[in-house]
């Protein structure tokens, strides 16, 4: 029986998830959930999740994981053939799981300064100062990115994964300068020329026409 996981499609850290399974061929059994009608706060998903947050993973002997990179550095660890993508060496894998809390502590949660006012307060402007501090966030990855094919050096892994879904979203919404960050632009298009990141398209178009919809036209 495949792991159940419980999403939105435009969700960045579930499609971080969706591509970490493509990756090595893991099937998974996809709940998506209808976020506007609430779902998402009912007794049952609450009790999966208590922080009713996306994505929620139940593998197949009921164990349940939240918060995208736990689950894919759990799904790797279980499933892969092998821990290419996350690596057991431990510097490795120190320099990967840094990457990881980097996309977590700084660039999706500016992200989220961005995306949570306009879908919740009805917000239709991006604030120059958290325009900055998204173009500053690019520079901090266009720095790991120096003389590097991936974000944790020569081999790619989860954290590249869980880094171009954001990217690839809050590109749309706050463009990156190629001239600035052209080790990022590199990385975005040998992402993106590779298999897995199928798994990314459906969501990343539904974000872009989900908040661009929403801001004022210019």
């Amino acid at each position: 029986m495949a792991p159940t996981l419980y999403m939105i499609h435009a969700s960045p850290p579930v499609r971080a998830v969706l591509i970490t399974a493509k990756a090595i061929g893991l099937d998974l059994t996809e709940k998506e959930i209808d976020f506007f009608q609430g779902e998402y706060l009912k007794p049952e998903y609450l009790k999966l999740n208590p922080q009713h947050t996306v994505p929620t993973l139940v593998d197949d002997d009921g164990f349940v994981v939240w918060d995208s990179h736990a689950i894919v550095t759990y799904l790797v660890s279980k499933y892969a053939k092998d821990d290419a993508l996350y690596p057991r060496d431990l510097q490795k894998r120190a320099i990967v799981d840094q990457r990881l809390h980097f996309e977590s502590g700084v660039l999706f949660a500016r992200l989220l300064r961005i995306t949570k006012p306009i879908l919740f307060k009805g917000k239709t402007v991006i604030d120059d100062a958290d325009r900055d501090n998204m173009l500053e966030a690019y520079q901090f990855l266009n720095t790991f990115l120096e003389g590097k094919q991936w974000v944790a050096g020569d081999f790619i892994s989860v954290a590249d994964y869980s880094l171009i879904s954001s990217v690839s979203s809050i590109e749309t919404l706050v463009p990156i300068d190629e001239e600035k960050c052209p080790n990022v632009v590199a990385w975005q298009k040998r992402l993106e020329a590779r298999p897995e990141y199928e798994a990314n398209r459906k969501g990343r178009e539904e974000f872009s026409v989900l908040f661009n919809s929403k801001l004022a036209k210019k």
